[in-house]
């Protein structure tokens, strides 16, 4: 018999808890993805309806009567941010600075226009450019992910230092 003994799992040892995927798993990968994708298409279409629906003409006047300061110069740079940056966004492609520069429009949205009314969306209030702001400082933070523009361009980069 030996003297040295294997430790036995017993049921309080063992861990049943789901254990998180690392950030560069497929599944992280993949929700980077859907994530990135969602909020890229959500700033796009916001910026191509102050383009087409509402015009930059009745954005101006939509945010100097909500009070937004410089409403001229605001409303068609939020509309190109929104518009541009969410294909970019989309596109996995200058994610970080893209969404830094969404996060800032959404931090403005939140502060000058929806803090009055309180959280909820239904109300004005800040629910929905506070998800917005945080999904976009997310990207801010973490990159565009595996599946993007971002990764092809630092991949041929990486390969061109090599070389």
């Amino acid at each position: 018999m030996s003297t040295t003994q294997t430790p036995q799992r017993t049921p309080a040892s063992s861990s049943t808890a789901p254990v998180p995927p690392a950030a560069g798993s497929s599944s992280a990968t993949l929700g980077l993805t859907v994530l990135r994708v969602v909020l890229g298409t959500t700033f796009l279409l916001h910026g191509w309806q102050k383009f087409t629906e509402w015009t930059v003409a009745g954005t101006q006047a939509s945010f100097a009567q909500m009070g937004v300061p410089a409403a001229e110069l605001a409303a068609p740079v939020a509309a190109v941010v929104e518009l541009v940056g969410g294909l970019l966004l989309v596109l996995g492609l200058g994610t970080r600075v893209v969404a830094a520069l969404l996060a800032l429009n959404m931090l403005g949205a939140l502060v000058l226009v929806h803090l009055p009314a309180g959280f909820f969306a239904a109300e004005g209030g800040v629910e929905l450019v506070l998800l917005l702001a945080a999904a976009s400082a997310l990207f801010v933070l973490a990159g565009a992910g595996r599946w993007s523009l971002d990764h092809v361009v630092a991949a041929k980069r990486r390969a061109a230092v090599r070389a």
